[in-house]
């Protein structure tokens, strides 16, 4: 979510300007496809040949095709390519296998004959599970964050970040966004911190690795490789069988969330639009049950209409007045902002428990800088905690980092026994009153000044004073009320499962404790 100076980038310009930086880029027709359909890749290169592999990116990675020799052509981005797409003509086109199970495929393309360093860009694409009249369902699903993806992806021109409000869907990622070499911590916005290390504030670390690399800021951020391969490498070698969907399937298929019983949202989903949230509620409401794994969730509420060349993503943001609504001559439909916004008035707290004006970042710029990282336990008898050995104030989750960059959280009180609940306030702006807090720590919200220097520095207000401003102008302290806020793991009965932190999935590989609480939300409350 962290804010950029209107129409400036973070970090240096030519890093920051990716369209073409390789000398292959490629996007498919659509991000999600049934068994039966076909993928149309869109691939522009300067090279006079190319190759393609496609591989299915689960527990392990399984090559599904390769072909090569394919002739290269060149086509020029539209100067509008960030808002309208590129409309480049389809290069090659590749069934979807019954045989292929539902998940996130990864296409690399690489361009012959050109310096290693740029020869190799990366699209992707979700193959979605068999509709709801098969009966094969299986009980959980993946919903895959590419409207956030999408966001802060400025191929091309702009970002919703970099003084856009309008992006398209159909252009490529930049690069690094689905794909690049793991690395220990260094391409984290809120790197973890050993014993005796200094922190880092000003977030040089992620600069000096992203600059060395030549990837844009998106990639600290969100995508699939920060976030959704750390979530399904861990979760299909435990042996869980999900489906995936992206978020845009939400709106377009009524049926999307028929016949599975929870859905999992995982790492930064910050970015909604209506009849999404809309589907999640129906879904809770015939019984079924949220787990999210996520940051920063359901903050800007999102519309999507229709671009020159395909689907576009319209969100104004801060400056959400400017939102003409229905009455936009070009892009019409609901008016976008943040969903706690009082002109909205539909806060994401009255879903998930926790929200974003609650507490935004930790261990990112002055936001809590020299922040524990991890979670402080609260209830440790709370069914999410069974067979951790957590005890009441220990704290799970600190030597990965897993609290940051960004979160949400609830206004809490404590109660007569010392443990978090909402407080009256938190209840009366909407907070579900069966909100259990089950472990939190301190986050905030950062103002100008306060943002790491690693990014560009802003020229009017920062996330604290608009929060401020929007949300806390009824109280005596509205800085004060958006500056001190939380990280919250909390549950709504059985329904809601909420681990308020995008950087949670940091932990599943090494950390045992952040392994079994993922599991026993997953599983649900025993029976």
């Amino acid at each position: 979510m962290e804010r950029s100076d209107k129409g400036g980038n973070e970090g240096t310009s030519n890093l920051d300007d990716p369209t073409f930086f390789d000398a292959i880029e490629g996007y498919t027709g659509a991000l999600s496809y049934r068994p039966g359909d076909e993928v149309e890749l869109h691939v522009s290169t300067r090279a006079d040949s190319w190759s393609v592999t496609v591989e299915r990116w689960g527990g392990q990675r399984e090559i599904v095709h390769q072909a090569d020799g394919l002739k290269g052509n060149y086509i020029e981005p539209p100067v509008d390519a960030d808002e309208n797409g590129c409309g480049w003509p389809v290069a090659l086109t590749l069934p979807v296998a019954e045989k292929w199970r539902s998940g996130f495929y990864l296409v690399t393309l690489r361009a012959d004959g050109v310096e290693p360093e740029r020869a190799v860009a990366h699209a992707g694409f979700v193959v979605r599970g068999r509709p709801v009249a098969t009966g094969e369902r299986p009980s959980i699903l993946y919903v895959v964050p590419t409207n956030t993806w999408n966001a802060y992806n400025n191929w091309g021109g702009r970002s919703l970040y970099t003084g856009g409000t309008s992006v398209a869907f159909h252009r490529p990622f930049v690069r690094g966004l689905l794909a690049r070499p793991e690395v220990n911590r260094d391409d984290r916005k809120a790197r973890p911190t050993r014993f005796g290390e200094a922190h880092d504030a000003d977030g040089q670390r992620f600069q000096e690795y992203r600059t060395a690399n030549n990837y844009p800021a998106a990639i600290g951020s969100t995508g699939w490789a920060s976030h959704g391969r750390r979530f399904v490498e861990w979760a299909e070698q435990d042996g869980w069988m999900f489906d995936y969907a992206i978020s845009s399937d939400l709106e377009t298929d009524p049926e999307a969330l028929a016949g599975y019983e929870t859905v999992v949202l995982v790492g930064h989903d910050e970015y909604w639009s209506a009849p999404e949230r809309a589907a999640v509620e129906q879904h809770l409401s015939r019984g079924g049950r949220l787990v999210s794994l996520a940051g920063n969730t359901m903050f800007w509420r999102v519309r999507r209409t229709a671009g020159t060349y395909g689907s576009t993503m319209v969100c104004y943001k801060y400056g959400h007045a400017d939102d003409l609504g229905e009455a936009d001559p070009h892009r019409p439909g609901p008016v976008t902002g943040m969903w706690a916004d009082p002109t909205i008035g539909q806060p994401e707290w009255a879903l998930l428990g926790a929200g974003s004006a609650f507490g935004l970042y930790h261990r990112f710029g002055k936001a809590t800088p020299q922040g524990v990282g991890g979670f402080l336990v609260s209830r440790p008898d709370h069914w999410l905690f069974a067979n951790t050995e957590l005890r009441y104030g220990d704290v799970v989750g600190r030597d990965d980092g897993v609290v940051g960059y960004e979160t949400v959280g609830c206004h809490l009180t404590l109660d007569e026994l010392h443990r978090p609940v909402p407080s009256q306030d938190a209840l009366a702006r909407g907070v579900p009153a069966s909100t259990e807090i089950v472990a939190w720590v301190p986050s905030s919200n950062v103002g100008v000044g306060e943002y790491p220097a690693s990014i560009s520095a802003l020229s009017d207000q920062g996330d604290l004073e608009f929060i401020a401003e929007r949300i806390f102008s009824d109280t005596d302290d509205p800085i004060g009320r958006a500056r001190n806020g939380v990280a919250t793991i909390s549950t709504i009965g059985d329904s809601v499962v909420n681990v308020g932190t995008t950087d949670w999935v940091f932990g599943l590989a090494n950390d045992h404790q952040v392994a079994q609480i993922t599991r026993n939300a997953l599983h649900g409350r025993p029976k």
